[in-house]
């Protein structure tokens, strides 16, 4: 594993420099932000392109690292990853040089999965939350406005969701707090208007969106308007926990609507992942934002493959919460 530290002005610059000098296989290690200056510090990894055949002729061959392999199983196993994932994430990190099984757990999520954080600061499609009932799809909307109104950036907030009790008046609260008028679109052909009306007024726009049954085809048909009707990026918003093989099913069904990144909630009060990377695999999903606590101005950490690796490895009798609560602060957890 060949290790370089990269420092631009900000993220987008550091990651565009990563990439060009070590290309798309690169691994992100970690990620720092200089308080004073504000440069982006981005420590990147590159393994050898024969690597996964190497690991394989070791594993053949008898040759293969036990010790490493056996720890990314069990903890994927502990996790209640489906048993194809686990064997593809396995081969992967044997393929590492490392004898560190976190950072080839690690490697080995990078080379299956992508990450890629929301932006929060300007985006030229409005985001869409969708997800099945409970996932938290309406505070995290909250969270993602909140973070990017204390970068002074002009945030538009609308909800779809204007059936079940309390959801507008809840969201509502929130938005008066942040100084942002709530809007309220029923139905697709509202919704289209609205965002007609508003083009050009914002640099970020988060729709919310019931909560409906994913496996009911009127619900999924009724999300699918929604969708089309915005030119919205649809986002799914899954709360960690749950079985695996439901999740993936979920998966499958809303990669249909489009959805092109994955963010998990309630990481503060689960032990088991699982589920998330069975629906990220499903639908073909990067994985973004985690929510690792109940609060709108600090609630959501960028995941990248390190920070998913330490919760993944992380003592079994831990909850992942007091693995976060053992750093200095949520975002060092996951940094």
């Amino acid at each position: 594993m060949r290790l370089k530290t990269f420092t631009a002005p900000g993220m987008t610059e550091a990651m565009n420099i990563v990439r060009m000098e070590l290309g798309d296989e690169a691994i992100i290690v970690s990620t720092q932000k200089d308080p004073e200056t504000g440069e982006v510090h981005i420590t990147a990894a590159l393994e050898s392109a024969m690597a996964e055949e190497d690991a394989i002729e070791r594993m053949l061959g008898g040759g293969m690292r036990p010790f490493i392999s056996e720890a990314v199983r069990q903890a994927l196993s502990f996790h209640g990853v489906p048993g194809r994932l686990i064997e593809r994430l396995v081969v992967a990190a044997a393929a590492v040089e490392s004898e560190d099984p976190v950072m080839a757990c690690a490697a080995a999520l990078d080379a299956n999965f992508a990450f890629a954080p929301l932006p929060d600061k300007s985006a030229p499609r409005p985001f869409m939350l969708l997800g099945p009932p409970g996932g938290g799809k309406t505070i995290t909307v909250a969270k993602l406005a909140a973070r990017s109104v204390m970068k002074w950036r002009r945030v538009g907030v609308i909800t779809t969701d204007s059936v079940r009790a309390g959801v507008v008046e809840q969201l509502a609260s929130f938005t008066r707090i942040m100084d942002i008028e709530l809007k309220v679109a029923k139905g697709p052909d509202a919704l289209k208007r609205l965002l007609d009306d508003n083009a050009g007024l914002y640099d970020l726009t988060f729709i919310d969106t019931p909560g409906l049954n994913p496996f009911q085809e009127r619900d999924i048909a009724y999300l699918s308007g929604l969708v089309d009707a915005s030119g919205a990026e649809p986002i799914l918003v899954m709360a960690a926990g749950g079985d695996s093989s439901e999740a993936s099913e979920m998966g499958e069904i809303y990669a249909e609507l489009g959805v092109t990144r994955l963010l998990s909630t309630r990481l503060d009060v689960t032990r088991r992942l699982g589920a998330i990377l069975a629906a990220a695999a499903s639908a073909d999903a990067m994985l973004c934002e985690v929510a690792v606590s109940p609060h709108v101005a600090t609630g959501l950490v960028a995941i990248n493959p390190v920070s998913l690796a330490r919760l993944l490895i992380a003592d079994p009798d831990q909850q992942i919460s007091d693995t976060l609560s053992e750093q200095t602060s949520y975002s060092e957890a996951l940094i």
